[in-house]
């Protein structure tokens, strides 16, 4: 598939069939992944794949225990509990703060534990970038992914269901959000997401060539 396809093609998936995954998929989606850029080549990113049965159910009940007032799930997540596959991209700040403690990047001065010495925790975005690949690496497949954000008072549980636990030497990987995986169900079977009830805000009206506020005009003259 073409790159621009690819591209055109990425949609969030919110149900799968059963057809597991290939095995040999999921490695080349993880494999793009790593080559995201990371900030001083910190490659601060790792993945906990959850590919059998047990680990994905594993995971639904850390995450979520809302099954609705009828005691089944809601139609969002009834069709994302379907992914054969959940893979969670995680961040690990001390790869950062480690890699310009180094002699080559110690004048820049972050290589410490205070946050706020950085314009931004780029190992958050380096990882969200990683996170992308693999999810254009599984499109490229003819697979559906979809991105998603972990219930904020269940990500220690969610932490503790992977065994991400900090320890005495090290600081655990932090769970960025999550990824299922799988074989597209049939377009109503999910819930139906933002895309399908707002507006694609064109390129043209959020670019600004110079500065903001100019919009896109002819390149040295006047928008």
């Amino acid at each position: 598939m073409e790159f621009a396809e690819v591209v055109r093609r990425r949609r969030m998936t919110r149900a799968y069939t059963a057809e597991p995954v290939d095995p040999a998929v999921l490695e080349r989606a993880l494999d793009h992944a790593t080559r995201a850029p990371s900030a001083g080549f910190a490659q601060g990113w790792a993945f906990v794949v959850l590919d059998t049965p047990d680990a994905v159910r594993g995971f639904w009940a850390a995450q979520t225990d809302d099954a609705g007032e009828d005691g089944t799930p809601d139609r969002w997540l009834a069709g994302m509990m379907t992914a054969p596959v959940v893979v969670v991209p995680c961040s690990r700040r001390d790869a950062y703060l480690d890699r310009y403690a180094e002699p080559d990047k110690r004048r820049a001065g972050l290589g410490t534990h205070d946050e706020s010495r950085w314009a931004m925790p780029y190992w958050h975005l380096d990882t969200a970038m990683a996170a992308l690949l693999l999810l254009q690496s599984v499109t490229d497949a003819g697979l559906g992914a979809c991105f998603f954000g972990l219930v904020p008072d269940r990500v220690d549980a969610v932490k503790a269901r992977l065994g991400l636990a900090d320890t005495a030497e090290e600081e655990a990987p932090h769970p960025i959000g999550a990824i299922t995986i799988g074989h597209p169900a049939p377009p109503a079977t999910g819930a139906r997401g933002s895309a399908s009830r707002r507006r694609r805000t064109p390129w043209r009206e959020v670019a600004h060539r110079g500065r903001w506020g100019a919009g896109w005009g002819p390149a040295g003259g006047d928008s």
